[in-house]
């Protein structure tokens, strides 16, 4: 039996997290879409509210990946601790486990970004969480790229 929605559209090839910031950071949001393609995932995101410095240099990079927990939810220290650590479906070292995702740059607190990636397929991450860290991924620190707290958070649904 085929896993098919009304209009016979296989419903494990897309799937959506909606990112909420964490109280630190109230007027962060947006969405990271996933679309199953044949060889393949493409991963959109737009994200709204990122924390910068309108003086400054860098415009900010922000450490963005797939994290293995099912819930934004956490402590008043981390507020999105249950969200563990980076998905790592086939145990590689960082930065090539299948939840290291290239970063975020932004743009005067706003950033889109579009990529195509092989380390996972919709099916599999679906109910884990996108993870935005508040630095760049440093892409060589063990186990998760030194990127610093966690600042927003979305769990990701089937479409």
């Amino acid at each position: 039996m085929h896993n098919l929605n009304k209009r016979n559209i296989r419903i494990d090839n897309f799937a959506f997290a909606k990112i909420k910031g964490s109280s630190q950071y109230p007027n962060l949001y947006g969405k990271v879409s996933f679309k199953q393609l044949k060889d393949g995932v493409l991963v959109t995101t737009e994200i709204h509210g990122l924390p910068y410095e309108a003086d400054s240099c860098n415009g900010g990079i922000y450490g963005f990946h797939i994290h293995e927990g099912e819930s934004c939810t956490g402590t008043n220290e981390n507020p999105f601790a249950d969200a563990k650590t980076h998905y790592n479906k086939t145990e590689c070292i960082h930065p090539y486990h299948s939840g290291d995702m290239p970063p975020l740059f932004g743009n005067n607190g706003y950033a889109y970004m579009s990529f195509f990636t092989n380390r996972f397929t919709v099916k599999d991450i679906i109910d884990k969480v996108v993870i935005v860290h508040r630095m760049p991924d440093d892409l060589k620190t063990q186990p998760s790229g030194n990127s610093g707290e966690m600042i927003a958070c979305g769990k990701i649904f089937a479409m």
